[in-house]
């Protein structure tokens, strides 16, 4: 039972050891232990502080490109609308030329149906005032003058068209 045995002698000493022990490391060894807690917490500290600092950097430059893109998406929208309105100008005034086209063309076909025509009819009275000349030598048996004729035949139509 000697083991189990308390000593008091040997218990003091124990103490006396411990307590030295203790003003050993509270003189040297905590207030180094300290400095490297203080050393470590404010490092700690320092990179929490820079981290919200680049946060707020962070979120800084966020709202400034938001507002950037959103300045672009505008800007775009506007090119779009020009664009569109530009594209719409230009439809209208290809319409309005085809449409002004299309009219001198008409206008050209009625010109030019109405020169056939008179073409036409002038060709239809010449072969009608030859004819006329022709049956009428026929019954007469004799030559009129072809000039004095025709301005008789053409006389005539022109008394016929006014009637």
């Amino acid at each position: 039972m000697d083991a189990l045995s308390v000593k008091p002698g040997l218990f003091i000493w124990q103490i006396i050891n411990f307590i030295v022990l203790m003003l050993i490391l509270g003189k040297f060894a905590i207030p180094a232990i300290m400095k490297s807690l203080k050393e470590r917490e404010d490092g700690i500290q320092n990179n929490i502080d820079e981290a919200k600092k680049i946060n707020a950097e962070a979120v800084e430059t966020l709202k400034v490109s938001q507002l950037k893109i959103d300045d672009a998406y505008k800007d775009v929208a506007a090119i779009v609308a020009k664009g569109k309105e530009q594209a719409n100008i230009i439809i209208q005034n290809a319409n309005n030329e085809a449409e002004a086209i299309k009219k001198q063309k008409l206008v050209d076909a009625l010109r030019e149906i109405e020169n056939n025509k008179n073409a036409a009819i002038t060709q239809l009275r010449n072969e009608v005032a030859g004819l006329v000349i022709e049956a009428t030598e026929m019954i007469l048996d004799t030559k009129l003058d072809k000039e004095l004729h025709s301005k008789l035949v053409n006389d005539y139509i022109q008394k016929i068209n006014q009637n």
